[in-house]
This record gives C-alpha cells, structure tokens and sequence, in this order.
C-alpha cells in the first residue's frame, strides 16, 4: 500500500494511529516534532502525511508550508485535538490537502487517506 509519515508528539496516539494504519496495510514513518517531520518528508519521500498540529520544536503549522515548499505534491491530513472555529482554514492556508480531529475517528480518517492517495495516483 502507501508510505505514510505521522508527525505525532503523543505516543498513545503515535502507537495507536501506526498500528491501525499497519494493519491496513501501510508502511509507517514515525516523527515525534515537526522538525523531524519536515527530514523525514525531505528523506524518505512519504505517499501521504498525517500532521498534528500541536509539535514541540516547530508546530504543524510551519512543518506543513516547509514541506510544501519542497514537495508540493504530497497530500497531508491536519490532525488537531483543538478543533477551534478557523483551524481548518488555518490548516489549508498552510498546505494541508485535509483535516481532520482528535480524537481520531478511524473510518473517517482512513477514507480520507485512500481519497487522497487515490487523487495523487490519477494527477
């Protein structure tokens, strides 16, 4: 299946989110920062990208426009705990392909992601 980077502070979450994704059939890439986040994207050259948002070191926000500085083609998914009025459009402006909240609803999140990699697939 895909290649999937998850830039996740939270290791309950990390874990969870990695398992179900494997268990799908996915290749996961872990970053605990958005720093790490914006190497990993650089070195490995992930399918798709699940961001929170909330990153010690460099927030989601500012990982998600470096990375889409770089690499304009990769889909990324907005995770955030915070769903405050304005994060979506905050999200989008910064390069985020889709957003989604915590916690994470697994079906939602796993349609969004095929959604996505299929959109890729055929442009």
């Amino acid at each position: 299946m895909a290649k999937i980077l998850l830039v996740e502070d939270n290791e309950m979450n990390r874990d969870m989110l990695s398992r179900r994704l494997e268990r799908k059939g996915h290749e996961v890439l872990m970053a605990v920062d958005g720093a790490q986040g914006v190497e990993m994207a650089q070195t490995h050259a992930p399918d798709l990208i699940l961001m929170d948002m909330s990153l010690p070191v460099l927030d989601g926000w500012e990982a998600t426009r470096r990375i889409k500085a770089a690499n304009k083609a990769v889909p990324i998914i907005a995770l955030t705990a915070h769903a405050m009025a304005g994060d979506e459009q905050k999200s989008r402006e910064a390069g985020c392909d889709d957003y989604d909240t915590k916690p994470v609803e697994m079906t939602r999140l796993l349609g969004k992601i095929e959604a996505l990699l299929e959109k890729k697939l055929a442009s």
